[in-house]
């Protein structure tokens, strides 16, 4: 049995029931101070760490009699970001191993406060936590640092889910989900969902069996110049028209990205337009919000239209090494854009959405100048 010291976010107690897979009333704690220490925000991320630091105070909680299973659950939510279990006393004058940050790749910020904290990232680091917690026995901490970014991805959007605009006038019926399974998980997931559903004629359904793409928000834009009537596109290889054996891999597209945890729709239109692009966007015109493919997929996105300036743009290959990304970039006027999605030679759907809002609208984004 061993007692251990939390100092930053496995003080937020419903996190720590979701770490050690039990409720808080199973869970031996009290709250504890370390002396000579302060607990800091880390620059790299909303997480915290912990440092020496003579005549200072570390609040947090002593876990009491912790079993093997309670450290393994604690390592494996801890262990892949290189930290460390170090013995120290505490105030009360019993000794707690406490987990230590690496000395390298971590750098101390401002003071980490729970309540701050909690405000902003209790609720999706609940939800992330459960999905890691899924993995335990199955993969390894290392394999979830990989894959935490996406997990919190994911996290991030069931709670945008809860605003929505669409829905009026649809019906608003029960669904019974039975079992929900998941059968794949890296990057993307995919869950196997046994359920039933309220019928519009009054009653339940069968019994059906349905699986769905888990994937995440992503904004799309296409940044368009006034000026000159011209858009930029850009071109990448996509797995999806090689899934689907397409002559051609290659697509024309709008800038599009992930929208990462705790970002806004729109600030990641204009980090993936300067990420992929090196582009600089003015307005942001909002086109559509929604599931390009309801039936199998969660994916939701947000696409705009991107007034900027490419009267000295020069088109080449970009994108982000760290991302594995190689994309070229196209100056295209809106006649030969208008051509492209017309002739249905772009097999694109979210780039002729924009084509044709464009279309649309052009006429105003032109008279604004």
């Amino acid at each position: 049995m061993k007692n251990l010291f939390v100092y930053g976010t496995l003080r937020h107690v419903p996190l720590l029931e979701i770490v050690l897979g039990r409720p808080a009333a199973d869970i031996r704690y009290d709250t504890a101070i370390l002396p000579d220490h302060s607990v800091f925000c880390a620059q790299e991320g909303a997480f915290p760490l912990i440092k020496s630091a003579p005549g200072d105070d570390a609040r947090g909680l002593l876990l009491i009699d912790l079993s093997d299973d309670d450290v393994a659950r604690l390592d494996f939510y801890e262990g892949g970001y290189g930290y460390e279990l170090r013995t120290k006393w505490l105030r009360n004058g019993r000794t707690a191993e406490i987990y230590f940050p690496p000395e390298e790749g971590v750098t101390a910020g401002a003071l980490w406060v729970l309540s701050q904290w909690a405000d902003h990232w209790a609720e999706l680091t609940c939800i992330a936590a459960r999905e890691v917690m899924s993995y335990f026995g199955t993969r390894t901490p290392e394999t979830i640092v990989q894959m935490y970014p996406m997990i919190r991805a994911r996290a991030a959007s069931q709670i945008a889910a809860r605003d929505v605009r669409h829905g009026g006038g649809t019906l608003n019926g029960v669904v019974d989900v039975m079992d929900r399974t998941r059968i794949y998980s890296d990057f993307f997931a995919l869950d196997a969902l046994t359920l039933s559903h309220e019928k519009f004629r009054g009653g339940m359904s069968n019994t059906l069996q349905r699986a769905v793409f888990i994937g995440a928000d992503a904004a799309i834009v296409l940044p368009y110049d006034p000026i000159r009537d011209c858009v930029l596109l850009v071109e990448q290889l996509r797995v999806g028209p090689i899934g689907r054996g397409d002559a051609v891999a290659w697509q024309y597209e709008p800038i599009a990205g992930r929208v990462d945890a705790g970002e806004q729709p729109m600030d990641c239109a204009r980090r993936e337009a300067q990420e992929e692009a090196g582009l600089v966007l003015d307005v942001l015109e909002p086109i559509a919000e929604g599931y390009p493919s309801p039936g199998t997929s969660s994916e939701f996105f947000y696409v705009y239209v991107g007034v900027t300036d490419l009267s000295e743009y020069v088109t080449g290959v970009s994108g982000l090494d760290t991302e594995n990304e190689d994309i070229r970039t196209h100056i295209l006027t809106f006649a030969a854009l208008m051509t492209l999605v017309q002739d249905r030679a772009a097999a694109n759907i979210p780039l002729s959405l924009c084509a044709y809002w464009l279309a649309h609208n052009r006429d105003r984004l032109r008279a604004d100048l």
